[in-house]
């Protein structure tokens, strides 16, 4: 049973009180015959001709006030705000007086009337016919604003509290407006995305979440257990592995927007439940797919924002093409002086981190790998301001990736960044068995076994593969990471609606 608040008991007696005198609080239907911005809209059309528009609206009551013998009051719907007026000589001092008695801030409400102008030059509906929608129960947290000396209005939002938001979104939602207009933003992100692989002929198709075997990405696995097959099953880390599949099944060119669950820290720009975009590409290449994602993300960019401009946290970023490409090695060697291309283990390479920084603290039992990955993101990833691709990485850690010619320890893959991480990854993948088997073996001898990098071997993979795969380039981003670029965002948490959260207790 929830454990009410003084506030809170008074509006369930309201609630009795309107149930005794016949009124149900929860009525089943509602009628709207305009949005607030529909209303203002239709009134302005005709304002010069004097003609009469009647609406009928709903929304949310967010403030009111009485002046005996008439209330203003504004209600919020997901367009916008438009105030009310209520006034004796339409409804009666009855009607009034039941209005400001029985109906609280936060109660959804319908109004029909007529709409005017007040002297003040507001758009206003003035009320012939009211009534309650939904008891609010529980008040909503209030926005406060500050009147400077100059009359400028700020607004502090409610709710400031970063954790309280997340975990109460609802709340949140209803009342920042901000905080709607992001997630809105969100959608025509997916929305940008979606058609612009569509109109490349990309097909969406949808592969499986519950996976017999997770693979395609270094990362530790939620784990489940299916009982009618009575087996384990894994949470997927990635699509890449179904999706590459499709491939060998003469589907050309294929895409998926979906969630993956990855069993990981959370920080600020990680979540383990996360919105991530794959595509595959036959007879493309990863230079081919650079070009591609510099364009969709332009794209994505303009239609969300109007321009491929924006600013995050400061810094001004500029997502037009072409990005700036920085050969890997060479990257980590000019900001760190640590040429990886000169050590050919782990053993050799930590040395070198610890002579030159012995201030850092590597884990000396790391895999060449990982420690790359390390100078990566001590040195390198900071620097990456301005969207950039780093490209042809180690095949140590590219386990997916089809080696360059000529150079069968380095493969061609890129890695998008922006505001200093990285936002997408992208392969010419291999298609060769044989490779991509001992590739699978050599992640199993490097790594311990409860590992979280461990690439398992997947036999299933490895039986379409043998059936035939075109060339091809493959592409992952994570959707999130971009939305808090393009709403000015610094946690991850405040582009998901419902993040991962501890519980309260």
């Amino acid at each position: 049973m929830a454990d009410y608040t003084s506030l809170e008991e008074i509006r369930l007696q309201k609630v009795e009180q309107l149930r005794a005198a016949g009124i149900e609080p929860y009525p089943t239907r509602a009628q709207r015959t305009h949005t607030s911005k529909e209303a203002v809209a239709a009134f302005e059309a005709v304002e010069k001709d004097g003609k009469e528009i009647q609406a009928t609206l709903t929304g949310r009551i967010r403030a009111m006030r009485s002046k005996g013998k008439l209330t203003f009051a504004h209600i919020e719907d997901g367009a916008g705000r438009i105030q009310i007026f209520l006034r004796i000589n339409e409804i009666g001092q009855e009607q009034v007086d039941f209005f400001n008695k029985k109906f609280d801030l936060g109660d959804f409400i319908e109004v029909s009337g007529v709409l005017m102008r007040t002297r003040t030059g507001e758009i206003t509906l003035l009320v012939y016919e009211f009534s309650l929608l939904a008891k609010a129960i529980s008040p909503l947290p209030a926005a406060k604003d500050e009147v400077l000396e100059d009359g400028t209005v700020i607004r502090h939002a409610a709710l400031e509290q970063p954790e309280l938001r997340a975990r109460q979104r609802y709340a949140d939602l209803a009342v920042n407006p901000e905080v709607r207009e992001t997630f809105r933003k969100r959608a025509l992100l997916v929305k940008a995305l979606r058609d612009f692989l569509d109109e490349r002929d990309f097909l969406e198709v949808e592969t499986p979440i519950l996976q017999p075997l997770y693979g395609g990405a270094a990362a530790r696995p939620f784990v489940t257990h299916h009982n009618e097959l009575d087996q384990d099953m894994y949470l997927r880390i990635s699509f890449e592995l179904y999706l590459k599949r499709l491939l060998v099944g003469n589907l050309e060119r294929v895409y998926e927007i979906g969630r993956d669950f990855r069993n990981e820290g959370v920080s600020y720009k990680h979540n383990p439940e996360f919105t991530q975009l794959e595509f595959y590409w036959a007879y493309a290449d990863y230079l081919q797919v650079m070009e591609m994602t510099e364009q969709m993300v332009a794209y994505a960019c303009e239609k969300v924002t109007g321009t491929t401009r924006v600013t995050y946290q400061g810094e001004e970023l500029d997502f037009s093409p072409p990005w700036k490409r920085i050969q890997m090695s060479q990257g980590i060697l000019d900001v760190s002086g640590i040429d990886i291309n000169a050590y050919e283990d782990g053993d050799a390479l930590f040395r070198a981190i610890k002579e030159k920084y012995p201030e850092k603290t590597p884990d000396p039992k790391s895999t060449r790998g990982k420690l790359i990955d390390f100078l990566l993101s001590e040195f390198l990833e900071p620097t990456l301001i301005q969207p950039t691709f780093l490209y042809d990485y180690p095949r140590d850690i590219s386990p997916l990736a089809k080696s360059k010619p000529g150079d069968p320890l380095t493969v061609e893959r890129f890695e998008g960044y922006a505001a200093g991480f990285e936002l997408c990854n992208a392969f010419t993948e291999l298609n060769d068995p044989l490779d991509q088997e001992q590739r699978f073996i050599e992640m199993g001898r490097d790594y311990d076994a409860d590992d979280e990098e461990q690439h398992p071997m997947d036999e299933d993979y490895l039986r379409a593969m043998r059936y035939g795969m075109p060339p091809c380039g493959g592409f992952g981003m994570g959707v999130d990471r971009l939305a808090m670029l393009l709403t000015d965002k610094h946690s991850i948490r405040d582009v998901l609606l419902f993040p991962a959260l501890r519980n309260e207790e």
